[in-house]
């Protein structure tokens, strides 16, 4: 039987990027070009809706989001409202976009992109700066799994078609990365083909990966060693975020979209032992 319960019923055709706030949870549903706030203490959810397809959403300091999108990265304002472009897709919007992404310790957002035909190897990571978008590395079909160590020296990171978590040394002062190391490898000939999506770490330092069309969520200890995994409702888990407020609630986002579950694409919650990091907000002295 799975740990994670249904908290919200509503069927998004691609829910990710969840991230806690206050008092509240908001995730994007990519395919559905919408933001959605859910409020766990009164149940309510609301919803905006996005002039592209939205990758992820992260807080920003002073009040509204950061939003990877498809044509570029754009601050957008709590009501909605999207701002000026920040930086552009480096590479052809027609077939690519922004994905996952996660903002580091120096307040600066770290962001991937997606090559939708998965023919091309042209994703990569990037981090957002005064001076606009530099590359990290790339070569990448779908940059995923963005995730930091409790003290930010450890940059996780997933390419999710190749089924494998890669760890790095990461400055946050001067956002580079080094030492390459594979950190966990899934089995690609598995029957549920499960592919690390994205991801969050707790305060001792674990990280969680949701199984993208593998039903569970994955817990690994900082050496890579799997501890545990649950199983969750949907057939296509997303990403899993920690909230509440003893960040001890693990929700996770899924996949409506080309699944037929009566709960493929609900968001889900479980209560852990572990509380998750804090949630880092993107500093406005970091954008361009």
């Amino acid at each position: 039987m799975s740990l994670f319960e249904p908290v919200l019923s509503l069927r998004t055709a691609l829910g990710e990027s969840p991230v806690w706030g206050g008092n509240s949870l908001s995730f994007v549903d990519i395919i559905g070009k919408k933001l959605h706030r859910y409020r766990p203490a009164d149940g309510t959810l609301s919803s905006l809706d996005l002039p592209e397809h939205p990758g992820c959403a992260v807080p920003l300091a002073g009040g509204g989001f950061v939003m990877g999108m498809r044509t570029g990265i754009y601050r957008v304002g709590a009501d909605g409202a999207v701002g000026p472009m920040l930086a552009a897709n480096p590479t052809d919007p027609a077939d690519t976009r922004f994905n996952d992404g996660r903002v580091d310790p120096a307040g600066h957002l770290l962001i991937g992109t997606i090559d939708e035909p998965k023919s091309g190897s042209r994703g990569g990571l990037y981090r957002l700066e005064k001076g606009g978008l530099r590359r990290l590395f790339g070569g990448l079909l779908t940059s995923n799994g963005l995730a930091f160590s409790p003290d930010g020296r450890i940059l996780y990171h997933s390419d999710t078609p190749r089924f494998a978590v890669h760890a790095y040394d990461y400055d946050a002062a001067s956002g580079q990365v080094a030492n390459k190391r594979l950190f966990a490898q899934l089995d690609p000939d598995a029957p549920d083909r499960g592919r690390p999506d994205g991801a969050a770490v707790d305060a001792d330092g674990c990280y969680w990966t949701a199984l993208y069309a593998g039903g569970r969520v994955q817990r690994y200890d900082p050496d890579g060693r799997l501890m545990a995994e649950y199983r969750t409702p949907a057939r296509s888990p997303t990403m899993p975020c920690f909230g509440g407020p003893d960040r001890k609630t693990l929700y996770v986002t899924s996949v409506g979209a080309g699944f037929d579950g009566p709960l493929d694409g609900a968001l889900f919650a479980m209560p852990v032992d572990v509380a998750g990091l804090p949630t880092t907000l993107c500093q406005p002295e970091s954008l361009p």
